[in-house]
């Protein structure tokens, strides 16, 4: 670049395209939007069969299409806004050198350099000649043409300096320092430019219809491409408050511009996306970058593994050892193909969560479900996956279903489905808005035994989820006036309990099924009204005794919530066993009275719940909530 290119630029022109890729980009997720909540959740809400999910399949397809390009349009923008940025700084230096040249009268010429007019005290009879000079980026007098590479040393300016000092005419030195400016600021363009060129060069997609996984995988080197090149332009944007407190995150994301949030979603999606106190609708978009980058990544790891690793013979010849004769008519699994199908699995492994997610997003307007958030996304470790159907932030009763032992993200489907029915029951009950969340967001006991008989996961998982609750409240329109029901599962009780012992539930009622041991021996402990406890323990629950002894035996503390003494509300079930408490007949539309019985908790209307009848058979009392009720 050079002098006149820079003095002729117009930054404001970079701007003006990058709000361009900005409305392209909010057009295209408009249109990922319309197809999923509005077509497709159409289609499913009053079409079925083969036909209607080919089609779904096929604007699947569209909707990764737009939403790739506005992952893509959002990173364009924000390269054009830093080019920008740079260019702006360099062009405001330019035009302060040249204002001070006009000032002084000298002239600045078409290559950079400046003529500066006679001037001083008379030398044998005349007055100092003027001149005109030009200068390197690094200050370096030279008679060639502007150096943009700049390589003059401290050495070379301090000689200018002196020069400049001592030379007859004052103007020189003024002179000097202005060429110097204007080397400087071409300079700086320069880098700018060669800098954001390629990176802005690679921001395309390929010429075809289909988004691939290779285009994903493109879009995350994107990304750090971008944010290394942007680092100047980012520096100048707020940064998220250190271990900041969801009140703290919220407040940080509304002081942001809309351009700085746009750069932040494009640049930070997973950062983004687990910031508790941000808007769903935010964290959703970021985590679903998050888990299209993700699932492309495997894919192609898969697709590696595969080309490296063909398939070894799955059967071989059983064999009696003891004789050494060939077993008739019978094979067994190679050790080789044990070896390589647990390679395989490791890597794909969070395909089925990510799949179960999918899933999911597909099924919005089936039986009137609403859109879903996915509010916490990663593959690390047994991984995390936060849904909620419906928008929290728009909530008058919120739900979060806090999942027990074995809980993860690739076995995720189950206890999704249950945040579904959750949904699907409580809707009905009332004219609010209702929301419900799947929360897998700690690390759960991969076994019962001995795993579920610690107490390290659960105080694990504290942190995080009172962190989330309170985003919760921090995002909600209501603010904490929203009314929250924590649900929870088996060895999910003992966390509602370790989170309650931290002063971290931040709830309004609290509903265990299937509890082991909540770590307290009151209801009274868990950090909410009295008559806000609740509990299910369904015939055949075996499990729920039996792992309950083994806490105990194994030092975890906490009476089992459905002794009378515990001071739970205990409510009616009519399913069978560990894992029935969300039953819901789909053919009927009809949940179980287990669930129920949650949903009417949900709402806050708890004169609808239906009473586990007492044992000698008599009616329920009349004020079920006082403990004294009920002999207690």
């Amino acid at each position: 670049m050079d002098y006149l290119t820079l003095r002729s630029l117009k930054p404001s022109e970079f701007e003006g395209a990058a709000r361009g890729y900005r409305t392209l980009g909010d057009m295209a997720s408009q249109a990922k939007d319309d197809i999923e909540q509005q077509v497709t959740a159409g289609m499913r809400k009053s079409l079925k069969g083969k036909a209607v999910d080919e089609a779904v399949r096929q604007l699947r397809q569209l909707s990764a299409n737009f939403h790739y390009t506005q992952v893509e349009c959002a990173l364009i923008t924000t390269a054009l806004n830093s080019l920008a940025h740079e260019l702006r700084a360099a062009k405001n230096r330019l035009d302060a050198a040249v204002e001070d040249a006009a000032a002084a009268k000298f002239t600045v010429h078409s290559d950079g350099s400046v003529s500066y007019p006679p001037a001083g005290d008379n030398v044998d009879g005349k007055v100092p000649e003027g001149g005109t000079v030009k200068c390197s980026a690094s200050g370096e007098p030279t008679r060639n043409p502007i150096d943009p590479a700049g390589d003059a040393n401290d050495t070379a300016e301090a000689l200018q300096r002196q020069a400049s000092n001592h030379h007859d005419n004052p103007n020189y030195g003024r002179a000097l320092s202005i060429a110097n400016r204007i080397a400087q600021a071409v300079h700086q363009a320069t880098r700018a430019d060669e800098k954001w060129a390629p990176e802005l060069r690679k921001l395309k997609a390929d010429d075809d219809l289909v988004v691939a996984d290779e285009d994903w995988a493109d879009a995350k080197r994107d990304v750090g491409g971008v944010r290394r090149s942007a680092k100047e332009y980012l520096d100048g944007i707020k940064a998220p408050p250190k271990d900041g407190s969801p009140e703290e995150n919220a407040a940080w994301w509304k002081g942001l511009s809309k351009e700085e949030q746009d750069a932040c979603v494009a640049l930070d999606p997973a950062g983004l996306g687990k910031l508790d106190g941000l808007p769903a609708a935010v964290r959703d978009e970021a985590n679903r970058t998050v888990l299209a980058e993700t699932r492309a990544e495997i894919n192609l790891k898969l697709d590696e593994f595969d080309k490296n690793r063909p398939e070894p013979e799955k059967y071989e010849q059983k064999w009696d050892n003891i004789n050494q004769v060939p077993v008739q008519g019978e094979k067994q699994v190679t050790l080789a193909w044990k070896a390589w199908d647990r390679e395989r699995s490791r890597i794909a492994e969070p395909l089925m969560g990510i799949k179960a997610i999918q899933r999911r997003f597909d099924r919005t307007g089936e039986d009137g479900l609403p859109e879903a958030y996915l509010l916490g996304f990663s593959p690390e470790g047994r991984g995390r996956a936060v849904i909620a159907n419906g928008n929290p932030d728009d909530a008058d009763h919120i739900a979060v279903y806090t999942p027990g032992t074995g809980a993860s993200l690739s076995n995720s489907k189950g206890d999704i489905n249950r945040g579904v029915n959750l949904w699907k029951t409580s809707h009905p009950l009332t004219d609010q808005e209702v929301s419900t969340i799947t929360w897998i967001g700690y690390d759960a006991p991969p076994e019962v035994f001995p795993d579920a008989t610690q107490d390290k996961y659960a105080d694990g998982a504290v942190d995080a989820y009172g962190q989330f609750i309170d985003g919760l409240n921090a995002a909600n329109k209501a603010g904490s006036d929203a009314h929250i029901t924590a649900i929870a599962h088996s060895y999910g009780t003992t966390v509602i309990g370790a989170a309650a012992q931290e002063g971290r539930i931040g709830v309004d009622d609290i509903v265990f099924a299937g509890s082991p041991g909540a770590r307290v021996d009151n209801a009274a402990e868990l950090g909410v009204d009295k008559g806000h406890v609740w509990n299910e323990h369904a015939r055949g629950d075996n499990s729920v005794s039996e792992a309950g002894r083994h806490f105990h035996g194994g030092g975890l503390p906490g009476i089992d919530p459905s002794d009378p003494i515990f001071g739970a509300n205990q409510m009616a079930t009519d399913t069978e066993g560990h894992s029935g408490y969300w039953d819901y007949d789909d053919g009927k539309h009809k949940p179980s009275l287990s669930l129920e019985n949650q949903g009417w908790v949900i709402v806050g209307d708890y004169d609808n719940v239906k009473m586990k009848p007492r044992e000698d058979g008599s009616l329920l009392p009349v004020d079920w909530r006082e403990p004294s009720a009920w002999g207690l």
